[in-house]
């Protein structure tokens, strides 16, 4: 599709903006490490709150809710709005605990909390097992969804689309750092909620379509408007929510969904003021991610399926599509081409703006574990401040370059990368949950769980068909998903127990400075335990932020008097956490 001379004037204007504020945060970026990657940990809770949103409203977000819409209706999206009690568990637990940490990465935290070889090993490997891998897995995924908007929007070759995205991302997040990233996001994410919504009223005002009323009492989506699967299928309902609230938020290390924190959560959590702005900004994030932002995608799936209701009505309408590439989750691209002028190249910018935060807070975040948890660590320990900029900047157009090549070549839907990195992780999740209390894990703890999480990854994802695992109430990679976390957690449980703790010392240094609370009775100094409070935060804040889910999802669907109720919760939840709390003196 061509663009207008106004639609390229938006987006130019778009560009610019971007790399002045990259060049304006270079000027502080370059002075030390601490400030490349943590901007000098001074930065205020809403501004770290708003690039944690940003950060997880990528480009191939759109397109992975859109998909999801599709394939199994509203409802498939639990599978990651689960994750909303890992977040929950992050803000009134472990975010005062990694602000306390003092790391400068959640990698670093090993050494901090494991002793010897092993700690060390540790910590290298993950440095650039998830730097490098699977950072530019990710990475790659959303490249992927960038190749797909281009080609339909612009008609661009997969290797124009990612040399551009290439260029301008890596350049502006190699000038200005951590802070240079986190200033983008808040003006990024600003463009691309607005375009958001837009390109929903425009898919949902479509004359095919009818308006709002129309779409949901349209016959074709019969089963597809239902936020709780349907009950009466026990299949979609094990699947698509008791598995996903039951099993999926604790037992999968997913990026921004870490149980117990992790990634560039907690890079955020670690650029803090301080602990009350860790907390308030994690709070802020967990509302605006799952309550707030999908509805505006879920609505443009919908009207998608009655424009376009299947893939071959997509490869009619735009026929040089790549096979490659033709996928449910192509639709949300295929729906703005609906857009008029000057509308579209706000949109088309705030999918640029989608892209550009995900990738430079990646870039930033594993730029950091290659810089300090590698470089510095292992391989030159008394390099200058300059010196470590200079490699981490070196490192992030490495790491571009990686994912662009990912994308290319082995990446084919959202869905698919999504998939990879749940099994990936399965399991490997209670273990970053209860190393914060429980004495006895320890650094080989980590590493025969991780090994075996990544071996049953590669073994069923490879080796072992869906259909195979397929049976009456749950799907094939549900059942992947069972095996590989019980399968690592039973293997995990059993190297803590065989094998010795870390000693007396080093998990007393680690106790005298965390001050976790619990767990740690023969210790001295381990501060007191707000388990309690904290245990009825999550669940009042997790059901808090569900009804807020559920009120925006009623006003939508017409149904007034649920709306009231489910924000009359919200509202009632947030009060009395901003109570116990203090969030509101931030």
């Amino acid at each position: 599709m061509i663009l207008t001379s106004f639609d390229w004037l938006i987006i130019a204007a778009f560009f610019i903006v971007v790399l002045l504020i990259g060049i304006a945060a270079s000027r502080t970026a370059g002075k030390s490490s601490l400030e490349f990657f943590l901007a000098g940990k001074s930065m205020p809770w809403w501004l770290l709150g708003v690039s944690m949103v940003a950060t997880t409203f990528s480009a191939d977000t759109p397109n992975l809710v859109t998909g999801f819409v599709r394939e199994g209706g509203v409802a498939k999206n639990w599978l990651w709005w689960s994750f909303l009690i890992t977040g929950m568990i992050t803000v009134f637990i472990y975010a005062r605990l990694w602000r306390r940490s003092g790391v400068l990465t959640d990698l670093e935290f090993y050494e901090l909390r494991y002793g010897g070889k092993a700690a060390s090993f540790l910590r290298g490997f993950r440095s650039l097992y998830l730097g490098i891998f699977f950072n530019c897995l990710i990475m790659g995924s959303v490249t992927l969804a960038a190749i797909k908007i281009s080609s339909i929007l612009f008609g661009l070759a997969p290797l124009h689309t990612v040399v551009i995205a290439s260029v301008v991302v890596a350049a502006y997040s190699a000038l200005g750092g951590i802070k240079g990233v986190i200033w983008t996001d808040f003006f990024q994410f600003s463009i691309a909620i607005i375009g958001a919504v837009y390109a929903a009223y425009v898919a949902v005002t479509h004359p095919d379509v009818g308006g709002l009323t129309a779409l949901i009492n349209n016959e074709s989506l019969s089963g597809k408007l239902n936020i709780i699967p349907d009950l009466e299928n026990t299949s979609l309902v094990v699947s698509m929510f008791i598995i996903p609230l039951a099993v999926q938020w604790w037992s999968v290390w997913y990026p921004g969904a870490e149980p117990g924190g992790g990634g560039y959560i907690a890079q955020r959590m670690l650029a803090a003021k301080d602990e009350k702005h860790a907390v308030g900004a994690t709070l802020f994030f967990n509302f605006a991610h799952y309550a707030l932002r999908p509805w505006p995608w879920i609505l443009v799936g919908l009207a998608s399926l009655i424009l376009f209701p299947d893939l071959e009505s997509i490869k009619v309408a735009f026929p040089e599509i790549n096979e490659q590439y033709l996928g449910d989750d192509i639709a949300y691209p295929v729906m703005l081409t609906l857009l008029s002028p000057g509308w579209l190249g706000l949109v088309v910018a705030s999918l640029i703006a989608a892209y550009m935060s995900t990738i430079s807070t990646h870039l930033n975040w594993g730029s950091s574990y290659v810089v300090n948890d590698f470089y510095h660590r292992f391989i030159k320990p008394d390099a200058s401040q300059k010196e470590l900029v200079n490699v981490g900047r070196i490192s992030t157009i490495i790491l571009m370059l990686i994912a662009g090549v990912m994308a290319l070549t082995i990446m084919e839907n959202a869905s698919q990368a999504f998939s990879i990195l749940l099994l990936s992780g399965a399991g490997t999740g209670a273990i970053f949950l209860f190393r914060w209390f429980w004495w006895r894990i320890n650094a080989i703890t980590e590493i025969v769980g991780m090994t075996v999480a990544t071996v049953n990854a590669f073994i069923l994802v490879l080796w072992v068909p869906d259909e195979m695992l397929a049976g009456q109430y749950i799907d094939g990679f549900t059942a992947k998903l069972l095996i590989g976390t019980s399968v690592t957690t039973i293997v995990w449980i059993i190297t803590t127990l065989l094998t010795k703790p870390e000693s007396d010392e080093k998990l007393q240094d680690f106790v005298s400075k965390i001050q976790p609370g619990i767990g740690w009775k023969r210790f001295e100094n381990v501060g007191e335990s707000s388990l309690v409070t904290s245990l009825l935060s999550v669940f009042i804040g997790t059901i808090g932020v569900y009804s807020a889910l559920f009120g925006i999802g009623s006003i939508i669907y017409g149904k007034t008097i649920l709306a009231i109720v489910m924000l009359a919760v919200f509202a009632f939840a947030m009060y009395l956490i901003f109570r116990w709390w203090n969030v509101k003196k931030l």
